[in-house]
């Protein structure tokens, strides 16, 4: 037991026989300490007051591992600066949800499927509805189940999709009893699906009724390959919120089904059809209620229609901005004139595999449709360079399509340098076409993109030409 000292101060401890002392407590928060046997003279040295404090600078003793001081001192003296706590800690890189968000965008979309893999912070930033806005997952039939070690099936969690938002799907080769799986395993399909796409499958009018009276939020819906239904079954289906509707390759689909359309679409925005037993008495059937929203008809092999459907076309519908001819085989010259005289707000027009369309059907197009931003002409065999000559006054057009159009030659390419505006380029598989020909493109120092797939005069050297002198323009070979 220690004695008082001078001033009522507690006497410091003796050093005991073994060298051993045990220290005061300190403020520090480390407790008692031993401190082993000292040096010989500190072993005889009789008791003694503890050593004066030094002050020593923060970054000294934090290197030397010192102790810090006792609390109301500051450390450094009294004059010295409030010491700053320790930094705050930052997550690894790999895990960083800042970087990562900006890392991720650069990968397409089957990339982030395997990315999503790795671990689950990268799974909670790559699940986010903004990495696969405009993505539709494609769905088939056997990758709706998943057998159970007794044979059974079981229908797949679709929770993963429900997460990352997706607002359309694509099935291929279901029936209406896996069309009923899906809206009851999937959360969103009440309400949350906007689009959905059938391909090949085996839904019946029955399915179809059920799809859309179940799945209130779709409003673009595609079929395409199916079989099995009816036009009874769009008569009893199709709902007045449906905007986009896609059909084809569906054998049951002929007049009738236009009939359903025109009546129970009144808002549709967007119509493709592709319907070899459509004919232009169908085309007749439009109200002036499709003349209002309706901006978009692509009539696809739609061996039947003539210019008398053109015509039907042109006045049900003078408010189209895309029509696809594509595949009609039996429009002319004069069914192109019809529409360029009618439908002066066109802004994309495809002739495609055409036969009949000529050069004159071309003037009429220059001279009438001045907002024309793209002309597809795939195909039509009977365009030659004067076609060319007219297009060349064209000063809105930026997209032109003249794949495997077997009369173009070097001359009608000397008219398509005048076009400034042209952005993308198509002569694929023109025959005619010599490397001094295609050359001249150079010119067209806008061009962001030139196809001359199969176009014999393509050499090695002229790709190189190419590189040298349209660096911005994606040359597809």
């Amino acid at each position: 037991m220690s004695s008082p000292g001078v001033g009522g101060d507690p006497k410091p401890p003796c050093l005991p026989r073994n060298g051993l002392v045990k220290l005061p407590g300190q403020p520090n928060g480390l407790g008692a300490a031993s401190i082993t046997k000292g040096t010989p003279a500190a072993k005889n040295r009789p008791c003694q007051p503890p050593p004066p404090t030094l002050a020593v600078p923060p970054a000294r003793a934090a290197l030397a591992g010192g102790l810090c001081p006792p609390a109301g001192l500051p450390l450094g003296g009294p004059a010295s600066a409030p010491v700053p706590g320790p930094p705050a800690e930052r997550p690894p890189l790999a895990t960083d949800e800042k970087i990562l968000n900006g890392l991720f965008w650069y990968f397409s979309a089957c990339e982030k499927c395997v990315l999503a893999q790795v671990c689950k912070a990268w799974r909670r930033v790559l699940y986010q509805p903004k990495f696969w806005a405009g993505l539709t997952p494609v769905l088939h039939a056997k990758e709706l189940y998943t057998v159970l070690p007794g044979g059974e099936k079981e229908f797949v969690n679709l929770q993963g999709f429900a997460a990352r938002g997706f607002e359309g799907f694509c099935l291929v080769g279901v029936s209406d009893l896996d069309i009923c799986e899906f809206i009851d395993n999937y959360a969103l399909s009440k309400k949350g699906v906007k689009a959905m796409s059938l391909k090949r499958s085996t839904i019946t009018d029955a399915g179809l009724e059920v799809m859309l009276e179940q799945m209130q939020g779709v409003v673009r819906l595609e079929l395409s390959g199916c079989n099995d239904f009816t036009e009874a079954g769009l008569w009893s289906s199709l709902s007045a919120r449906i905007t986009s509707l896609s059909v084809s390759d569906c054998i049951n689909v002929a007049d009738d089904a236009i009939a359903a359309i025109s009546q129970l679409l009144p808002n549709l925005a967007e119509l493709s059809l592709q319907a070899y037993h459509v004919t232009d008495t169908a085309l007749a059937y439009f109200t002036a209620r499709q003349g209002h929203s309706t901006h978009t008809l692509r009539l696809l092999s739609c061996w039947e229609i003539t210019n008398h459907g053109v015509v039907n076309v042109v006045h049900s519908l003078p408010n189209l901005t895309a029509l696809s001819l594509s595949g009609c085989s039996k429009v002319t010259d004069d069914g192109v004139e019809l529409v360029a005289e009618n439908l002066r707000k066109l802004r994309s027009l495809d002739l495609s595999w055409c036969p009949r369309i000529t050069d004159m059907a071309l003037e009429y197009v220059a001279c009438d449709l001045h907002r024309l931003e793209e002309l597809v002409l795939d195909r039509c065999v009977r365009i030659t360079d004067t076609g060319l000559s007219y297009l060349s006054t064209m000063s809105s057009l930026r997209s032109l399509y003249l794949r495997w159009c077997c009369q173009v030659q070097d001359f009608g390419l000397k008219h398509l340098l005048a076009m400034r505006s042209l952005r993308l380029l198509s002569l694929a598989g023109c025959p005619l076409l010599t490397a001094t020909g295609l050359s001249g493109l150079v010119q067209l120092q806008e061009l962001e993109e030139l196809e001359l797939t199969n176009c014999p005069g393509a050499t090695p050297e002229l790709f190189k030409y190419f590189s040298q002198h349209l660096p911005r323009c994606l040359v597809v070979e």
